[in-house]
């Protein structure tokens, strides 16, 4: 019985690594320079400008706030004309990567709040620009946080990854439904629960032990 469905399964946890990567890789570019540009227009920072800053921490929080599959359904003919179809792996990158630039926004925000006030006004008072202050200053203090809080990203996207299933998204998600539930093997749907979970525990103790390494403190 395993070795007939492990075909099955190596082909749906290709898919899912496959959205994963590929998602988290677009939204980061993205998504980290968001987070520096909410945190530096903000209120007292090194660029501040509240009008800019919370025109874009209000798209941002509507954007989050919509649940993953209704912004899969609502974005389809935006897939469509990206990837030229709304089935597939490659079609579910487009509103993983929408879903997630956002939080990744809102978590590096998270993180350069988080690197002391002093540091930023050393080196202010040295004559360090903007740009010097962002790229030797804040990125670096915040990079184990931010490791972390990336990490936490990457197990949403294995969990909405395994969402897009659903809809014909494929991954371990579509192999669950297709070959699990609607041919009633409880036997599929367990195994790609035990490789979602040990998949979640690989990320997180690389995510970790990555941020424990750059933590210099």
């Amino acid at each position: 019985m395993f070795a007939e469905i492990l075909p099955l399964l190596t082909k749906a946890l290709g898919e899912t690594i496959y959205m994963v990567i590929v998602s988290m890789a677009i939204a980061s570019i993205i998504g980290v320079p968001l987070g520096v540009l909410l945190h530096t227009t903000d209120k007292g920072q090194i660029l501040e400008n509240m009008p800019l800053n919370q025109t874009v921490g209000s798209i941002v929080n509507a954007v989050r706030s919509i649940p993953f599959i209704i912004l899969m359904v609502a974005i389809i003919p935006l897939t469509r004309f990206i990837v030229g179809s709304a089935i597939g792996t490659t079609a579910a990158i487009v509103p993983l990567v929408i879903a997630s630039i956002p939080f990744i926004g809102r978590q590096v925000e998270t993180s350069l709040k988080e690197v002391p006030a002093g540091l930023v006004e050393a080196a202010l008072s040295m004559g360090a620009t903007p740009t010097q202050i962002i790229t030797k200053v804040l990125l670096p203090e915040a990079m184990p946080s931010i490791v972390s809080q990336l990490t936490t990203v990457i197990i949403a996207l294995v969990g909405e990854s395994a969402m897009a299933g659903a809809i014909g998204g494929g991954g371990l998600g579509d192999l669950a439904i297709r070959y699990g539930y609607q041919r009633f093997r409880p036997e599929v749907m367990l195994a790609t629960v035990v490789i979602l979970i040990v998949l979640v525990q690989l990320v997180q103790f690389l995510g970790n032990t990555l941020s424990k390494r750059l933590n210099k403190r």
